[in-house]
């Protein structure tokens, strides 16, 4: 509110009624109240744009020539006039916000050539909600180990927000206790949010599903290091174990061989959790964020653990969320192309899909595939492949009855399936191979005709 008092000349009084968040797409109404005991001029509306530096002239009321325009009312109160000026924006958008202005103008009593003006602002804040939220896994794919303790991290990001909103981590639908982690170096702005409130949530050890493995010191009640424990040194234990290993083989070898034992590092009690909040400003006014949740993964705890994202906004009537089901890849399904291969074909083996537990939809995270030849190299010379398709450009014959095994991991666990290649002669490659004997022995027979004719002619000479 601005008031302008001039002595013996009038009084003028200008406000502009407040208004909460504007949500993007609605309509709204601009409220310029003003009192004088003098004659209206003008109302001018401005919106400020360009960090205050420009005003764009919206809306102007002149009075000199339209006393009754349907934006004013006149109420009389004790020889004062009350007037209200409205300026309506229909469907708001990012460049609706910012400051507005109403300047208001009278004549002043003691000369109509003077005018007393004063002026209230308002700053319209337009919000709007989140366009997409998704989860996704940091730093996969990655490879499953069973030596030593992996950090596991969730990404929570969420685009097109202003203002940036809250993020929040569940674990099977229970808010996730977390440890707000301090700021670090990063093309982001970082801000560490506090911690949430909540219970942890438990999952239960299941020991019936746990092949145990323990060597004599575990056996003893004595934690075994690895690479150092053992009854006869780590090198004597490492030699131990390649000979107990089986050797790749071509024969009898099951079709799937999923690794169920897990890592001997890991610990039943509820993990910590670490997060960050980063946000990002976007060019359109909004704010990308990326919330970070990190923790000591434990693979016989967290496979098939439902994690959410959920995310609150005042633009939303109700939190959006994203969620994942943790999975460790399970019999990959292969497919071969063509399935009846010639010699000299060119083959395609690919992973089309796994078998998935009772409450996962997909395995997450992506899975890493490696691709070999039990007893020896692939077609191309090479040890392994990576990738979900393995090619064997033009093969021969010898790779008849060859056995490939694709091994599917992911920081929860891995696994292998084989299958086996069956090569069939190929009719056409038969053919022009009987052409170029045929070729090649009619040669044979002209160069012999040849030969004994010289022969003879030599002989009668």
């Amino acid at each position: 509110m601005s008031p302008v008092f001039v002595p013996f000349a009038g009084y003028l009084t200008v406000s502009i009624e407040p208004l909460p968040p504007v949500v993007i797409g609605d309509t709204v109404t601009l409220k310029c109240n003003f009192q004088t005991d003098g004659s209206l001029r003008e109302i001018v509306w401005f919106q400020v744009i360009e960090g205050g530096g420009v005003k764009q002239k919206i809306f102007t009321y002149d009075a000199m020539y339209n006393t009754t325009y349907s934006h004013l009312e006149d109420i009389h109160r004790h020889d004062d006039l009350v007037y209200q000026s409205t300026v309506r924006l229909p469907e708001v958008q990012m460049d609706d916000d910012g400051l507005y202005e109403c300047h208001v103008g009278i004549y002043d009593k003691s000369s109509r050539d003077k005018v007393i003006l004063a002026s209230g602002s308002i700053i319209l804040n337009v919000i709007v909600p989140p366009k997409s939220i998704s989860v996704v896994a940091a730093n996969c794919p990655a490879p499953f180990s069973r030596y030593e303790a992996q950090n596991f991290t969730l990404v929570c990001i969420v685009t097109g927000a202003k203002p940036a909103p809250m993020v929040y981590f569940k674990r099977d639908g229970e808010l996730i206790d977390v440890v707000p982690t301090p700021q670090s170096s990063s093309s982001m702005g970082h801000r560490s949010q506090a911690g949430l409130r909540s219970s942890k949530s438990s999952r239960d050890l299941d020991d019936t599903k746990v092949h145990k493995s323990l060597s004599p010191l575990e056996e003893e009640g004595k934690p075994a290091r690895l690479g150092q424990d053992g009854p006869n040194g780590p090198n004597q234990d490492r030699e131990q174990r390649s000979k107990s290993d089986p050797k790749p083989t071509t024969e009898v070898i099951p079709e799937t061989v999923v690794s169920r034992e897990f890592p001997r590092w890991v610990q039943s009690s509820d993990p910590l959790y670490y997060f960050q909040h980063r946000q990002q400003p976007a060019g359109d006014g909004t704010v990308e964020v990326r919330a970070l949740l990190t923790w000591s993964l434990n693979p016989q705890l967290d496979n098939e653990a439902l994690f959410s994202c959920e995310v609150h906004h005042p633009a939303l009537s109700m939190p959006m969320q994203a969620e994942v089901t943790l999975a460790a890849p399970r019999g990959p399904k292969l497919s071969m192309s063509p399935s009846r291969a010639k010699v000299g074909d060119t083959v395609r083996i690919a992973v089309q899909g796994f078998q998935l537990g009772p409450s996962a939809s997909e395995v997450f995270p992506e899975p890493m595939f490696t691709w070999t030849k039990v007893g020896g190299r692939l077609l191309d010379g090479r040890e392994e492949h990576d990738g979900r398709e393995l090619i064997l450009d033009r093969v021969p014959a010898e790779l008849n009855g060859s056995m490939f095994r694709c091994t599917a991991q992911n920081p929860l666990g891995s696994t292998d399936t084989h299958t086996r290649l069956i090569v069939f002669e190929n009719p056409r490659l038969k053919k022009h191979f009987i052409a170029i004997d045929a070729a090649v022995s009619r040669r044979s027979l002209t160069l012999s005709s040849t030969l004994l004719l010289l022969s003879f002619t030599c002989e009668l000479t």
